[in-house]
C-alpha cells in the first residue's frame, strides 16, 4: 500500500473513532487524577483556609486558569493523537495566555510594586515544583497508554500534548494546596513546574507514540 493511501486510510479510521479516542482520554485522565489525588490527601491534602480562599477573586481566578489550561490541554491532546492535524494548534492556548497576561496586568495595578517581588516568589515556590510533577506522573502514565491505540502525526508532540494534560491535572490537584493565590506566582511557578513533565511527555511520546 502506497504511503499516501495508508494515511488516507488511517485519517479514515481514526475520524470514525475520535469519539472513542476522546473517550479513553477521559478514562485514563480520571484514573490518573484518581491516584494523584490518593496521594494529594495523604502527602499534601487541602489547605486549611479553603472555606475563606473560595470567595477570594485571586483563589478563584487560579482555579478558572489551571482549569482552562486543562480543558485546552484535553482538546490539544486528542487533536495530535491523529495522523493528521489542522495547521497553528497552538493557537488552541490563546485564551490561556490571554487570561495569563490579563491576570498579571491586573495584580500589577491592584497592588503596590513594592510588593511584586514577595508576591512572585511566595512561600510555596520550591515545594509547586516539585508536586506539580510528582502529581504529574500518573496521569501522564496513562494518558500515555491511551495514545498509543491512535497515530499521532507526531509522536513527540502528541507526548508534550500528554505532558501538558497531566501536568495540569496535577496543578489542578495543587491548587487546592497552594496558599499562593497571586497570578505572578501562579502564572511563574505553574508553568516552570510544567515545563518538565511536557519534555518528559516529548520524550516518552518519541520512543512509545511511533506508528
Amino acid at each position: 500500500m502506497r504511503t499516501a493511501n495508508l494515511i488516507e486510510a488511517l485519517v479514515a479510521d481514526r475520524a470514525a473513532r475520535g469519539k472513542p479516542m476522546a473517550r479513553g482520554l477521559v478514562g485514563a485522565l480520571v484514573a490518573g487524577a484518581a491516584a494523584s489525588l490518593a496521594l494529594f490527601l495523604a502527602a499534601m491534602g487541602v489547605r486549611v483556609d479553603i472555606a475563606d480562599a473560595l470567595v477570594t477573586w485571586r483563589f478563584e481566578l487560579k482555579l478558572v486558569m489551571v482549569f482552562l489550561a486543562l480543558g485546552l490541554a484535553f482538546s490539544l491532546c486528542v487533536s495530535l493523537s491523529r495522523p493528521v492535524t489542522s495547521g497553528r494548534l497552538a493557537w488552541r492556548l490563546a485564551p490561556l495566555a490571554a487570561l495569563a497576561v490579563a491576570a498579571v496586568a491586573i495584580e500589577l495595578a491592584a497592588v503596590p510594586s513594592t510588593t511584586w517581588v514577595t508576591r512572585l516568589v511566595g512561600s510555596n515556590a520550591v515545594v509547586c515544583l516539585i508536586a506539580i510533577p510528582t502529581l504529574s506522573i500518573a496521569p501522564l502514565a496513562v494518558v500515555l497508554w491511551i495514545l498509543r491505540s491512535g497515530a499521532p502525526a507526531s509522536p513527540a508532540l502528541a507526548g508534550a500534548a500528554a505532558g501538558l494534560l497531566a501536568a495540569t491535572a496535577g496543578a489542578s490537584l495543587y491548587a487546592f494546596h497552594c496558599f499562593d493565590d497571586s497570578p505572578l506566582f501562579v502564572v511563574t511557578w505553574y508553568v516552570l513546574a510544567a515545563a518538565p513533565v511536557i519534555a518528559l511527555g516529548a520524550l516518552l511520546g518519541h520512543r512509545l507514540l511511533r506508528w
